[in-house]
C-alpha cells in the first residue's frame, strides 16, 4: 500500500546566497525524499524561504531596496543552488505567497477568538540576527549566544500569545512521543526549560511593517516565527492533504522554536501535530559555526567548484558525519573522500567491470543459475538505516557492497578466466548499487544506469537482474581524481587514503606511542564520545575524544595500554580540544571497533616502529 511522506527543510532568510549550512540540511531532505520514492511511497518534499522580519527589513536598507525587492533578488539563488546540487523539492514556498498569508491571518484570527491571543506591552532582550527574544541568563558576555552580538532591549505595545497555558500539554507530547525531538541527546533540554515555565510569547511589533498584518488590528505585523512555521501547513500540498509532516528537519539552534511553540500554535487552532522534529548539528569551518554574519562563509559554487563535482559535495556531506552531531568542514577531507572513495573504489568498479563486459560479454544461459552478491537483504538493511536517519551508516553499508564487487572482481581474476557467469554477477550487482546510491548521488547513479542498460530507480527495479541483452560499453571515468598535491600530508596518512598510497617517508613524521588510560569521562551531549585522559610517559599528559562509547565500557579501558599518536594537530571536539587519536580496529560498515593495545610489559611512552 501506497505511504504518504513529507519532509521539510527550514524556510531559510535570502539576505545572501546560499551556504553550506543551508545545502547539508536541503540535500538530507532530498536523500530522505529520494529514498521513500525507491520505496513507493507518496512524497512530498518542501522547501523555501522565510521573506519577512526586521532582519530582512534592515538588510534591505543597507542596500537601498524595499523588502520584497531585495528578496526578489535573492530567491532566485536559492533555487539556483538546488538545482546545482539535483535538489529535487514539490514545493519552494515563500511566506509571501498569497495562499501563505491567508492562512496565516486564519491561524491567527482563530487564536485569538479562541482567548489565546492578547493585547499588552513587551520590553526584553531581542536579537535581529535570530528573530528571537532572550533572557540575561540566555545571553553571553551580553551578547546573543548564536551571533556574539549585542542584542537590542525593545520595548512596545504588542500582541501575546498564551504560551503559558500549554506548559501540561507540551510536557505530556513529549512523554508519549519520545521521538517528537529527536535525536534523543537534544530532547532532555526543551522538556528541562519548559518544565521551569514558559512565558507568553509576543507575537506582533509596530516598529516596522515588512510582515503579516494582524487581522484583528492592523497596525501590527505578525511575529516572524508565528508567520514562518505556519509555512509547513500552508505548504502541505494544494489541499494540505501531506499534512501532518511526517519529518521536520532543523539545525539544532532553532529546536525551540519547532518544539515548543509550534505544536502550542497547532494545538491553539486545533490542527494536527508533526509526527516528528529531528535538529541536527552545525558544520563548523575553522571551529566556529557556518554564518554570514560571523564571516564564515562556504557558498555552493565554492564547494562544487573543490573537486568539480556535484554529486561529491553531496556524498561528502552524508558520510563525513553521523547526522544530528556537528562536522567541521575540510577542503582535504572532501578531496579524499572524492579520490578515495568515489573514483578509486566506485569510479575503477564501473570502469573496470564495463570494460571487461565489452571485451568478454556475459553469459546468457548459465546466470539464471548464480548466486548474486547482492540480494533483497541490503535494500531492507539500508532501509532500516534510513528510518532512522543513519545516512553515513547507509553509505557504509553501500560502500561495503563496492568493496565486496571490487574484492571478487580481483579474487576471482576474471580479467584471465573470462568467466562471464561471475562478471554478469558484478554486472548486476553495480545495478543494483546504482540504486541504492541514487537517493544519495543520483547524477553518478544514473549515469551507471546509462552506461549498463537504462533502468528506473524503484525497489521493484531493484529486484529485477540485469538484462543481458544491453550494448554495454566501457565508460568513461565517473569521477576525475583531484592533484593529492593539494592534500594536506597529514590528513592523507590519517584519513581515509588506501595504506599503500603512502610512503615510508610520510609514515615516518608520525610519532605513535604507547600510553596508558588514567581517567575516562562521558561527555554531555556526546552519544558515541568519551574523554579519555593519558599518561603518554615522556611526553606528559595528553586528552583525547574517542568514539567507543558504543562499543566499549569504560572498564574494559580503564588502566589499558593503546596505541597513540602523539603530534596530530589538536581538533576541537563537543568543546574539548583532542590531542590526538588512538588507534583501533573497524568492520567494513562500522558495526565492530576493537582497540588494538599492547602487551603490558612495554613501558608507556615507548615508541611504535
Amino acid at each position: 500500500m501506497e505511504k504518504k511522506f513529507y519532509v521539510t527543510t527550514p524556510i531559510y532568510y535570502p539576505n545572501d546566497v546560499p551556504h553550506i549550512g543551508h545545502a547539508y540540511t536541503t540535500i538530507v531532505a532530498d536523500a530522505l525524499a529520494r529514498w521513500n520514492r525507491l520505496k513507493g511511497n507518496k512524497v512530498y518534499f518542501l522547501t523555501g524561504t522565510d521573506d519577512h522580519g526586521k532582519k530582512i527589513a534592515e538588510a534591505a536598507e543597507k542596500v537601498g531596496k524595499s523588502p520584497k525587492e531585495f528578496v526578489d533578488n535573492l530567491v532566485p539563488k536559492f533555487k539556483e543552488a538546488w538545482k546545482k546540487l539535483n535538489i529535487e523539492y514539490d514545493r519552494f514556498i515563500r511566506t509571501t505567497d498569497k495562499d501563505h498569508e491567508k492562512l496565516v491571518k486564519e491561524m491567527l484570527q482563530k487564536a485569538y477568538d479562541r482567548g489565546d491571543i492578547y493585547l499588552g506591552e513587551y520590553e526584553g532582550l531581542y536579537c535581529i540576527g535570530c528573530e528571537a527574544y532572550y533572557t540575561e541568563k540566555d545571553l553571553v558576555d551580553g551578547c546573543c549566544p548564536i551571533h556574539k552580538r549585542p542584542v537590542e532591549n525593545v520595548k512596545e505595545e504588542s500582541y501575546f500569545f498564551r504560551l503559558s497555558k500549554y506548559q501540561k500539554r507540551l510536557l505530556d507530547l513529549y512523554k508519549k512521543n519520545p521521538k517528537f525531538i529527536s535525536p534523543k541527546n537534544r530532547k532532555q533540554e526543551v522538556i528541562n526549560r519548559v518544565k521551569e515555565g514558559l512565558k507568553d510569547l509576543s507575537i506582533s511589533r509596530t516598529s516596522f511593517d515588512w510582515g503579516i498584518q494582524l487581522p484583528f488590528n492592523k497596525k501590527h505585523v505578525c511575529y516572524v516565527w508565528f508567520d514562518a512555521l505556519f509555512n509547513y501547513l500552508s505548504g502541505a500540498g494544494k489541499n494540505r492533504e501531506f499534512w501532518p509532516a511526517d519529518i521536520h528537519l532543523i539545525g539544532k539552534d532553532i529546536t525551540w522554536f519547532h518544539t515548543v511553540y509550534w505544536p502550542a500554535f497547532l494545538m491553539s487552532v486545533g490542527e494536527d501535530l508533526p509526527k516528528q522534529v529531528f535538529a541536527h548539528g552545525w558544520w563548523t569551518f575553522d571551529k566556529e559555526k557556518i554564518s554570514k554574519s560571523r564571516g564564515k562563509v562556504i557558498n555552493i559554487d565554492e564547494l562544487i567548484g573543490i573537486t568539480g563535482n556535484k554529486d561529491s559535495v553531496r556524498y561528502f556531506l552524508l558520510r563525513a558525519t553521523p547526522f544530528g552531531d556537528d562536522g567541521d568542514f575540510s577542503n582535504d577531507a572532501m578531496i579524499i573522500r572524492h579520490n578515495n572513495e568515489l573514483a578509486n573504489k566506485l569510479g575503477n568498479l564501473v570502469s573496470r567491470v564495463s570494460g571487461l563486459i565489452e571485451k568478454i560479454g556475459i553469459d546468457k544461459e548459465k546466470n539464471k543459475k548464480m548466486s548474486r552478491l547482492i540480494d533483497e537483504k541490503s535494500f531492507n538493511e539500508i532501509d532500516i538505516l534510513m528510518k532512522n536517519f543513519e545516512v553515513d551508516k547507509s553509505l557504509n553499508k553501500i560502500f561495503s557492497l563496492i568493496d565486496k564487487c571490487n574484492e571478487y572482481v580481483q579474487k576471482r581474476r576474471i580479467w584471465e578466466t573470462k568467466n562471464k557467469t561471475e562478471l554478469y554477477a558484478v554486472g548486476d550487482a553495480i545495478k543494483k548499487i546504482s540504486i541504492l546510491l541514487w537517493p544519495f548521488i543520483p547524477e553518478t547513479s544514473e549515469k551507471i544506469a546509462r552506461i549498463f542498460g537504462d533502468w528506473e530507480f524503484s525497489g521493484k527495479e531493484f529486484e529485477i537482474p540485469l538484462d543481458t541483452e544491453a550494448k554495454i560499453r566501457k565508460s568513461e571515468p565517473l569521477f576525475v581524481k583531484v592533484e593529492e598535491e593539494k592534500i594536506n600530508k597529514e590528513e592523507k596518512i590519517i584519513g581515509v587514503m588506501d595504506s599503500k598510497e603512502v610512503g615510508f617517508d610520510e609514515w615516518s613524521k608520525l610519532d605513535i606511542r604507547v600510553a596508558k588510560v588514567e581517567k575516562i569521562e562521558d561527555i554531555p551531549g556526546a552519544d558515541k564520545l568519551y574523554k579519555l585522559s593519558l599518561d603518554v610517559g615522556e611526553l606528559g599528559k595528553r586528552t583525547i575524544c574517542a568514539g567507543l562509547k558504543p562499543f566499549y565500557p569504560k572498564d574494559k579501558i580503564l588502566g589499558r595500554k593503546i596505541i597513540y599518536f602523539s603530534n596530530l594537530k589538536p581538533r576541537m571536539m563537543k568543546g574539548i580540544e583532542s590531542q590526538g587519536m588512538l588507534l583501533a580496529a573497524t568492520s567494513d560498515n562500522h558495526s565492530k571497533v576493537s582497540i588494538l593495545m599492547p602487551s603490558e610489559d612495554i613501558e608507556v611512552g615507548s615508541r611504535i616502529s
